[in-house]
């Protein structure tokens, strides 16, 4: 028996697994989504040390595609202004994780919670039972505030040296 790809499931999921409220999240289709995560897509000063870049993270699906899958956030009308990578954990144990951010000019509107939100529906309509772990630096609080607030907890272990959240 063959064994259907992380990848593979999770883009095999309806069009409107991928929708909710103010946001959608899609797979990375074409050079203008490629260079809006790579390129326009931008931080506040300050917070680029907490999170990796979307050329890493794009650079990291190509080595491995069967368990990365690289999408852009929109809003419900579109609009691209966020960037995500939906994919298996690299720590111990098995799970799914993400790394994403939302550009600064849509921050604080509450895009980002919307599509972690959404995230979390995607990677339990692949397999209910995976555990979701998030990392996040130590001095992150925005984000662990986020984690936390849509039922993440503090685990006890530690990825290197960053906090791990599980859902």
């Amino acid at each position: 028996m063959v064994e259907i790809s992380f990848a593979d499931r999770i883009k095999s999921l309806s069009k409107d697994a991928w929708k909710a409220g103010t946001v959608a999240i899609r797979p990375i289709e074409n050079d203008d989504d490629l260079w809006y995560a790579v390129v326009e897509c931008r931080l506040r000063p300050g917070q680029e040390e907490y999170v990796n870049p979307a050329g890493f993270s794009i650079g990291r699906a190509y080595l491995a595609p069967w368990d990365n899958v690289p999408c852009v956030i929109c809003k419900s009308s579109g609009e691209r202004i966020g960037y995500i990578v939906l994919r298996k954990w690299l720590g111990e144990g098995n799970a799914f994780n993400w790394s994403y951010y939302i550009d600064g000019n849509f921050q604080g509107l509450g895009y980002g919670k919307a599509a972690a939100r959404l995230a979390v529906q995607i990677l339990k309509a692949v397999d209910p039972a995976m555990p979701i772990k998030l990392s996040t630096e130590e001095l992150n609080i925005r984000a662990q505030k986020l984690y936390r607030s849509i039922g993440f907890v503090k685990a006890e272990e530690k990825d290197g040296d960053d906090l791990v959240f599980v859902f």
